[in-house]
């Protein structure tokens, strides 16, 4: 059975073996912070009973970005409209949309036929969130105040990280992650970089990835490092015309589809 890991001062991260994704559990003196939600209602009860086993004190909940991972355990972990899920704007955006138009089914569909392997995957109940951040927040805990911030696109247009300055803690979603190379189906590269720069100039002791363990400010700076050289690559080679395969060839990460969606960027086809 997974278990929490306290990283700081009530600041436990719960590593779903699935994905090897983070949830996280903020504690203050009068009340919860749940950090993403899973990837199905069957981990997120898990999850909802884990927070239970530390603390019975009322809960709100943040999504880092919108990938499902991240968000397909909101209706488990806030079942009733009276509690809060918190957001960056486009990530709430995309939510209504889905919700909209049919419920959510054909993108719950869409998830599952990509990852059929997870169990129960097609079976979520979309919920979005009902609160939203464009720039930045902060909740109160009781004796705890938890930073929202948007620090600008990377992993995707929406990520949050969430700063927790007493204990010397970010949060901070797929902007970083560890043991896994990125991803970029989703991604800004040409902005990521910028994003992790500022992300290390807040200097915390301890960043909590969406993937991983967590990780040293000195683990978050060599991949800060690795996507400022992709950057750089990419820019170089739309410049010179080469194809997007002979770039990634040479480039961190290897990946062709960061180099054809920074192409895309610089040809004015992504916005």
């Amino acid at each position: 059975m997974t278990d929490w890991v306290e990283v700081a001062d009530r600041v436990l991260v719960w590593r779903q073996p699935v994905l090897d994704v983070n949830a996280v559990l903020v504690v203050g003196g009068a009340g919860a912070l749940v950090v993403d939600t899973l990837s199905t209602h069957a981990q997120a009860r898990e999850l909802a009973d884990a927070v239970r086993r530390v603390t019975p004190l009322p809960w709100r909940v943040v999504n880092t970005h919108h990938h499902f991972d991240h968000c397909y355990g909101n209706a488990v972990l806030a079942p009733d409209a009276g509690t809060e899920i918190w957001a960056h704007t486009e990530c709430v955006a995309r939510y209504e949309r889905w919700i909209a138009a049919d419920g959510g089914a054909a993108r719950v569909a869409e998830v599952a036929a990509e990852y059929a392997s997870i169990p129960d995957v097609g079976g979520v109940t979309l919920r979005g969130p009902n609160r939203q951040v464009s720039g930045e927040a902060t909740l109160d805990l009781g004796d705890r105040a938890v930073g929202l911030r948007h620090l600008g696109r990377a992993h995707t247009d929406n990520d949050l990280v969430i700063v927790v300055p007493d204990a010397d803690v970010v949060v901070a979603g797929d902007i970083v992650e560890n043991g896994a190379p990125p991803s970029f189906d989703d991604s800004w590269p040409l902005e990521w970089a910028g994003t992790v720069a500022a992300l290390v100039e807040l200097a915390p002791g301890t960043v909590v990835p969406g993937h991983g363990v967590a990780m040293s400010l000195a683990e978050v700076r060599a991949q800060h490092a690795d996507l400022t050289a992709l950057e750089w690559a990419c820019r170089d080679g739309w410049r010179d015309h080469a194809p997007a395969a002979e770039v990634a060839a040479k480039a961190p990460f290897g990946s062709e589809l960061a180099v054809q969606r920074a192409y895309d960027f610089l040809n004015g086809q992504l916005q």
